[in-house]
Formats: C-alpha cells, sequence, structure tokens
C-alpha cells in the first residue's frame, strides 16, 4: 500500500537542525527520533512530510515557490506544474478549492509557512487522519500507521456505530476503529498551525433555506460526460508501467505466459478494465479502449495482445444467476480494441472462504469476498478501471422524493414513483411513498437523528421487504439502523443511541442540507469506505485500482 505521513509540532528542537542537514524526524516520548520505515522524504523539518510505500515516480511531484510555499500532489492528477504553482499561490491566500478541482484521484499538502493544508476529495475515496502525538499532530492517509505511532486503543463505540448505523455520518462522526485517532470528513481539508489543528469545509452544499437553482438537463449530462471522459484521459496519459522487472523467468511445463504470471501473483503490464455486464464497467472499458492513444497492455509482455484494453470478466461458478451479465459482457468485449478474459471462480472464491488477508483501516463488506475480488484483480492489468461509486453518483438517491416535495416539483415525482408501482405491481404504491416523502420533507434533522436514537435504544427494528419500493421507503428518512443493529447487545446500541443524541444536540439547525442530499451524500461516502478497505484487503503488488466515477470533478 501507498500513503503520506508528516506532523507539525509548536517546538523546533533538535529535529530541525537534522531537517537542515537534509533529513528529518520527530522526537518521541522516549526521547527517540522516530522516522517512518520505507520513507521517501518530500521535505523536512520542522514539519516534515513522508511518501510512505511502492509510489511510482510520476505519482508523486512537489513544486516550491520559495523554501517556505510549496505543495506536493501524491496520486494521478492531471495538472501541469504551472497549473499547480497556481493553485499554490490561491492557497497562500486561503483558497483551497482550487487544489480540488482538477482531473484524476490524488492527494494535495500545501505548505505555507508553519501552516500546514492537507485536503481530502469529495467522497472519501482518498481520506485524511489526524492524531494528537508528541506536542503536536500527526496526519496520514492511512488510519494502522497513526495507530501504531500512538499506540491506540480500539474504538469500540464506533466499531458499534458502524454495524448499529454505518449510512448515519452523526453516528461515525470523525472517529476511526482507533481511539484517538481521527478521520478529517469528505469535502474538508485539516489545516495545522504549528501543531494545532482545524477542519474546514471546501465545498459548498446546497442550502436548506432556498431551492438550489435549476439547471438545464443537457448541459448537465455534458458536464458529467466531460469530466468522465477527463478522468480516463488523464489516467491513459500517465506513463506506462511494467510490474516488477517485467522479465519472463522462462517456460514451466503446462503453463503459458499469463500461467506463469499469476502464479507470481502479478498483473498484466499496462492498462485493462473490469468488464461485469453492468453499465459502469462497460462505459469505462469502453471510454479507455476508443479514446486516442494507446491503451493496453504493453507490446512484448504479457498476454501478446499488443495495445488491445485488457477486459476482465468474473463468472462465479459457484454462484448462480449471472448467465446474463457474463452474456453481456461477452457481447461488449466484442469490440475489436477489447481483449476478453473470463476469471472463473469456484469454492476457493467463496464469501467466507479466506478471512486471514492483510490488515485494514477499519473492517468492511469487502473482507468476505476479498479471495474473489483478489482473483479477479490478479488477471487484471498494472492499470486498471473498476466502476466503484457509479451508482451513488449518478442515480437519484430515494429520498431525494422529499427534496422535490420541499422544492414544490410534485410533478416531478410522478414517473419514480410510476416506476416503482410497475416493479411492485401494487396500487398501494404511489400513496405509500408519497406519505413517506412528505413525513421526511416536514421532519427536522434533529429529529431524525432522536427518531433513530430511540429506536436502537428500544430495539425496534422493521423486517426487512422484498421489494424495491420497501426498500426505497426504508431509507425515506434523515438516519435508519444498519441491517446489523438487530445482532448487536443492548449495551453496544445505547453506546450507538448516546452518540447520535450527542451528535443532535450538537449539530442543532441540522447540517444544512435537503433530506435527499445529505443521504446521497453519506451514501457515497459509505461507498468510498468501502472501496478504501477493498484496495486494501484484495491488493495485487503493482498495480494501481482506478475509480474514475469517484474523482472529485466528476
Amino acid at each position: 500500500m501507498r500513503w503520506l505521513v508528516g506532523w507539525s509540532s509548536a517546538a523546533v528542537g533538535a529535529a530541525g537542525i537534522a531537517g537542515a542537514a537534509g533529513s528529518a524526524g520527530a522526537t518521541g516520548y522516549d526521547g527517540e527520533t522516530v522516522q517512518p520505515v520505507g520513507s521517501q522524504l518530500l521535505w523536512g523539518d520542522p514539519d516534515p512530510l513522508w511518501a510512505v510505500g511502492d509510489w511510482r515516480p510520476d505519482e508523486v511531484r512537489v513544486v516550491t515557490a520559495d523554501p517556505q510555499t510549496r505543495i506536493a500532489v501524491l496520486g494521478i492528477c492531471g495538472a501541469s506544474d504551472e497549473q499547480l504553482r497556481v493553485g499554490l499561490f490561491a492557497a497562500r491566500g486561503g483558497a483551497l478549492r482550487h487544489l480540488t478541482a482538477w482531473p484524476g484521484s490524488y492527494t494535495a499538502v500545501v505548505q505555507v509557512g508553519r501552516r500546514i493544508t492537507i485536503c481530502g476529495d469529495l467522497a472519501g475515496a482518498r481520506p485524511v487522519f489526524h492524531a494528537p502525538w508528541a506536542g503536536g499532530t500527526a496526519y496520514a492517509t492511512a488510519a494502522l500507521p497513526l495507530a501504531d505511532l500512538v499506540e491506540a486503543n480500539l474504538d469500540f463505540g464506533h466499531l458499534a456505530a458502524l454495524l448499529a448505523a454505518p449510512d448515519v455520518p452523526a453516528a461515525l462522526d470523525d472517529s476511526t476503529p482507533y481511539d484517538g485517532v481521527k478521520r478529517v470528513p469528505p469535502g474538508h481539508a485539516l489545516i495545522l498551525r504549528a501543531g494545532s489543528r482545524e477542519v474546514a469545509g471546501y465545498e459548498p452544499v446546497a442550502s436548506l433555506a432556498v431551492a438550489a437553482p435549476a439547471a438545464d438537463p443537457d448541459r448537465a449530462v455534458d458536464a458529467v460526460r466531460d469530466a468522465l471522459v477527463e478522468a480516463v484521459r488523464t489516467r491513459l496519459a500517465a506513463p506506462r508501467h511494467v510490474p516488477g522487472d517485467g522479465i519472463d523467468p522462462g517456460p514451466v511445463p503446462g503453463m503459458g505466459p499469463a500461467e506463469r504470471r499469476a502464479a507470481r501473483g502479478m498483473p498484466v503490464p499496462g492498462i485493462g478494465a473490469d468488464l461485469s455486464g453492468g453499465p459502469a464497467s462497460g462505459t469505462l472499458a469502453l471510454l479507455a479502449a476508443g479514446l486516442p492513444g494507446m491503451p493496453g497492455t504493453v507490446l512484448g509482455h504479457g498476454t501478446g495482445a499488443g495495445e488491445r484494453l485488457l477486459a476482465v470478466t468474473f463468472n462465479d461458478l459457484a454462484v448462480g444467476g449471472q448467465e446474463a451479465e457474463v452474456a453481456r459482457a461477452g457481447a461488449l468485449a466484442a469490440n475489436p480494441r477489447l481483449h476478453h478474459v473470463v476469471v472463473t471462480g469456484g469454492e476457493e472464491t467463496l464469501p467466507y472462504g479466506v478471512l486471514d488477508g492483510p490488515l485494514t483501516d477499519e473492517p468492511g463488506s469487502s473482507l468476505i469476498a476479498a479471495a474473489r475480488h483478489r482473483a479477479r484483480l490478479a488477471a487484471g492489468s498494472a492499470d486498471h478501471f473498476t466502476g466503484y461509486g457509479a451508482r451513488q453518483v449518478l442515480d437519484a438517491h430515494p429520498a431525494r422524493l422529499a427534496d422535490l416535495l420541499m422544492d414544490r416539483k410534485r410533478r416531478h415525482l410522478v414517473r419514480p414513483v410510476a416506476a416503482m408501482a410497475k416493479a411492485d405491481g401494487s396500487v398501494l404504491v404511489p400513496a405509500r411513498v408519497y406519505a413517506a416523502a412528505r413525513r421526511l420533507a416536514r421532519t427536522p434533522y434533529r429529529t431524525g437523528l432522536e427518531v433513530l436514537s430511540e429506536r436502537l435504544l428500544r430495539r425496534r427494528f422493521d423486517e426487512p421487504g422484498d421489494g424495491a419500493t420497501d426498500a426505497s421507503l426504508a431509507v425515506l428518512t434523515w438516519a435508519g439502523p444498519g441491517p446489523a443493529a438487530r445482532w448487536l447487545t443492548g449495551e453496544a446500541l445505547a453506546e450507538v443511541s448516546v452518540r447520535l443524541q450527542t451528535s443532535s444536540q450538537r449539530s442543532g439547525v441540522g447540517p444544512g442540507q435537503r433530506p435527499g442530499d445529505f443521504r446521497a451524500r453519506a451514501a457515497l461516502a459509505r461507498l468510498a469506505a468501502d472501496v478504501r478497505v477493498l484496495e486494501q484487503a484484495a491488493e495485487i503488488r503493482f498495480q494501481r485500482l482506478h475509480t474514475p466515477f469517484l474523482d472529485n470533478q466528476v
């Protein structure tokens, strides 16, 4: 894995002298000099920053205006050095939005004197964590290194909230599974000044007081398309990488080049994509294959497919009902620019089959299916496109029906409600959905949290429905219990209930957003956190997973 780590302290001592000599460190609790293992120093004391892990050379850029004014960008970023310099000057004056508006997926860190600014992304796929340490603040883009640094205990209250109310930001707040390690919310930046910390938002949200200005649908769709195309083009423009030394050690009886590479656990050189048969992965695969340039594997390596894009379909033979998706994937793979590979999964890829994988920042649903994901990704490319996040980004959350009522756009409810009625085949659906949307539109945010707190405390859980309408009605609230809430003990539910009550008292008037917009952002943040867990649990060495739908611009 890869992360960045740094710290800011009010004191400048002996470590500052070391930094002047070309190195950097910080004094720990016992007076020892602490430096990350296997790190690359980006800049030194008094506020050092390191890149830790297997970063590629083109994934780390530092642009310096003067010795005390510089910006580091880690990840895939489509901005030129001149654009980074302009963004640095804007950030020096306090404007942070410029740092997040470039295509790609990256983390930006700005130093202006003793002020350090670390920007998280809008979805939360590239999180930022911080913790008090050695008289200052340590920060990183992974929680485990910070937990190890401060010797943190587990935060059982957070783990209970993760099960009882995973889609309720108020229950999780800024906590992590590690006591004392905090997470910067999506759309926010961590600002450090000589050890002191502040979390500030940089993304404006829709106001609850006035309706958002109406956007032209055609122009909005064009903007999303352009952002997605630019996200894919930025990755295609990056240098091609051959995993490891790229040298095939030689023939093995009964094994071809692809089998030998898979046995070594290394991806195919070049660029590839998932092709599950769904619209998200199909869009990215065809887009990456159709854009000008040279997508796909590097000539002379891997499959011998030349510059065709490697498209990977996972066919789970142990689980039925996927024949239609596999057939659609085969139809899409008829494109001459694609080289189609079907990975079959048997008993070894069943859920819960392998649970001894690598440690992750937090538990997630991906852990139970890590073997399945790893088998699919092992057949992929060094740069592999995935369609994660498309549904949360592009589809309307059911709670947006309440937003339409708040904006007096009742006629816009006709089509979605009619679609749900057709899916369930019941004439009672429109009345039920309208009543639920109307009730949510008239319910304050604080009341919604208090209702959920009471439900958890009294263990009042509705039986899960089996239709689209029941699923939509279940989320037509400000906050709802998770599917695992009914399995928790009364003590754990009481802990989560106290968290919600404390948050409702602290929040006052609420999040300042309409319920549909609020629930959609929360669902996106939960998905991004799950994708982060998947990346850590199913990591293939030398491989990069790309999720363009989670980019800031998209």
